[in-house]
């Protein structure tokens, strides 16, 4: 009897486990660093893809897959500033560069003005 109770015990417990680790709603988030770069002025009020017009005071990006509307945080790892942009745009189409920031966003992570820069790519896709 002693057996069974402790047998009894030990399933309840690992299946009560196990439906803690299912039920956890918070979705993963993807990490990546990756190379940036910013859109440049003359863009300023053109159509991005989505449709809407490209502003350089907002903080948006461009991404070649992430879904339109996405929210990314985008972190300098040289000085630890980071920013939330918000996917509107498709590009860069440079194999080497993987997100266009809006010139706000550039400038409030200190990368305005370098051309290029690292960066760590923070989001969750849901």
């Amino acid at each position: 009897m002693k057996y069974f109770l402790l047998l009894s015990f030990c399933f309840l417990f690992l299946q009560g486990k196990a439906q803690n680790s299912d039920s956890s709603n918070e979705p993963d988030s993807i990490k990546k660093t990756v190379l940036a770069t910013y859109y440049h002025r003359k863009f300023e009020g053109r159509r991005t893809t989505s449709g809407a017009k490209y502003r350089a005071k907002k903080l948006t990006a461009a991404h070649r897959t992430l879904p339109f509307g996405t929210l990314i945080t985008v972190t300098n790892p040289d000085n630890g500033k980071s920013v939330v942009v918000k996917v509107n745009d498709r590009g860069p189409f440079s194999k080497r560069l993987a997100i266009d920031l809006s010139e706000s966003a550039a400038k409030q992570i200190g990368i305005y003005r370098k051309g290029i820069a690292k960066v760590r790519l923070s989001y969750t896709l849901e």
